[in-house]
């Protein structure tokens, strides 16, 4: 257990927020490699899906390569502005937390997101953000919600 709890900070403090600066922090120490459980193969490439209530959510994962996950990400919710992105982060357990890089109104933005996967299914979490509204507070604040489950589907042509 103490195992998975470091790999997951080691893994959090290399996904988390960088400063607006994109300082980059050089260290000479070696890393430590930790043995994980990760769940490759839990999290399938191809797409998740919500469609429901006049939005929908698209989540294609495109790369699980050693539970560093990558793909795209799209949310068409009702009486909102649609923002289409990539996302990249890690796959831990049951959990998927990474960067959504995505464009709004001709915008670029960045925010943390996490999904857990429960039944087969991606179930988004919110939870407080810092102050800029970027990462999370802290990811064992989050709440899972299953309002718009994303289910394995095929993905659009």
């Amino acid at each position: 257990m103490k195992k998975k709890i470091i790999l997951l900070a080691l893994i959090l403090a290399f996904v988390s927020c960088k400063n607006k600066s994109e300082e980059t922090i050089k260290t000479t120490e070696p890393i430590e490699i930790i043995e994980s459980h990760s769940s490759e193969g839990l999290l399938e490439i191809g797409c998740y899906t919500y469609n429901g209530n006049n939005s929908s959510i698209l989540f294609e994962v495109t790369d699980n390569n050693n539970s560093f996950i990558k793909g795209h990400l799209n949310y068409h919710l009702a009486e909102k502005d649609a923002n289409m992105g990539t996302f990249e982060g890690v796959l831990i357990d049951d959990i998927v937390l990474g960067d959504y890089t995505f464009q709004s109104e001709g915008v670029t933005s960045k925010r943390e997101v996490i999904f857990k996967m429960v039944n087969h299914q991606l179930i988004e979490g919110y939870g407080p953000m810092d102050e800029d509204g970027i990462c999370f507070v802290n990811t064992d604040h989050v709440t899972f919600t299953s309002t718009m489950p994303l289910s394995k589907t095929k993905c659009p042509k």
